[in-house]
């Protein structure tokens, strides 16, 4: 199989990706699966905090003006994430308590939002 070529922008986003998991990781969360595609969407993290699974959003803005990273996740954004997390959920034979969070990276602030997005 040919190696993956990332664009530098996606090799960006994987560095902040990185980071998000290194900070999520210091604080006691441990990594289930990384960049969960499915048709209807994708989980940048996926991760568990004690019984808890936790599905992470990971936002980047050079800069807080315009509302900032956290801002920046769309209703339509949401509802992507929603629909990766049932998908992702389909294969528990009994639901886990779940939680979406967001790390959003300003410059370099990272900021780490716990259950932010209500289902």
């Amino acid at each position: 199989m040919w190696p993956v070529r990332l664009s530098a922008r996606q090799a960006q986003g994987r560095d902040w990706e990185q980071a998000a998991l290194l900070h999520l990781q210091g604080r006691g969360l441990q990594l289930v699966e990384e960049n969960f595609r499915c048709k209807g969407g994708e989980i940048d993290l996926v991760m568990r905090d004690g019984e808890t699974l936790v599905f992470v959003e990971v936002r980047q803005r050079a800069d807080s003006d315009h509302g900032g990273a956290a801002a920046s996740i769309t209703p339509a954004k949401i509802r992507r994430l929603v629909r990766a997390a049932q998908y992702y959920l389909l294969r528990f034979p009994a639901l886990p308590p779940c939680r979406f969070d967001v790390v959003a990276i300003d410059g370099e602030a990272l900021s780490w939002l716990q259950d932010v997005i209500e289902v």
